[in-house]
């Protein structure tokens, strides 16, 4: 049975593993294992028997805005819902904290419109584009796409994934 639920700490190698598959492959950012213990708290994990199969997080950006990032499923677990589960923990806990806007920066976008999200100009984000973008080696050729998801004032037109 698939179990989505917060990180544990002793989760942080594994995401750290999903992720480095998916960003050597050009798919995502890699993020160091660093980086991820300092954000533990931000990350669910997907779990089939026992074993990290997904992973993604909610970081904050300020009073009104969070960005999903590192969402990153194994290959075997791809289509059945994993990622989608992700982010609508994710979602979830950007409702529990009255966020009015939820973004994500995606090589992905499809997937991400599936979920209600709607393409969006990165300039819309700019305390994400100086504050990190800025230090990304990809900054002045950045492929990936924006997508945002206004949470403000109607909750029940978003569609929550299950």
């Amino acid at each position: 049975m698939l179990c989505i639920e917060p990180a544990k700490l002793s989760d942080a190698e594994d995401i750290e593993k999903l992720v480095t598959y998916w960003a050597d492959r050009g798919e995502m950012l890699h993020r160091p294992i660093g980086e991820i213990f300092e954000a533990i708290r931000d990350f669910k994990v997907a779990r089939f028997e026992g074993r990290v199969v997904g992973a993604g997080s909610l970081h904050i950006m300020g009073s009104d805005l969070a960005e999903v990032r590192s969402l990153a499923v194994a290959e075997e677990a791809q289509g059945k819902g994993v990622g989608a589960g992700i982010v609508a923990a994710c979602l979830d806990d950007a409702r529990s904290l009255q966020l009015e806007r939820v973004f994500a920066l995606t090589y992905k976008p499809a997937f991400f419109e599936k979920l209600g999200f709607r393409m969006a100009n990165v300039m819309e984000f700019p305390q994400k584009v100086w504050n990190e973008c800025v230090r990304c080696p990809f900054f002045t050729n950045c492929k990936e796409v924006a997508v945002v998801l206004d949470l403000a004032g109607d909750d029940l037109s978003v569609p929550t994934v299950r």
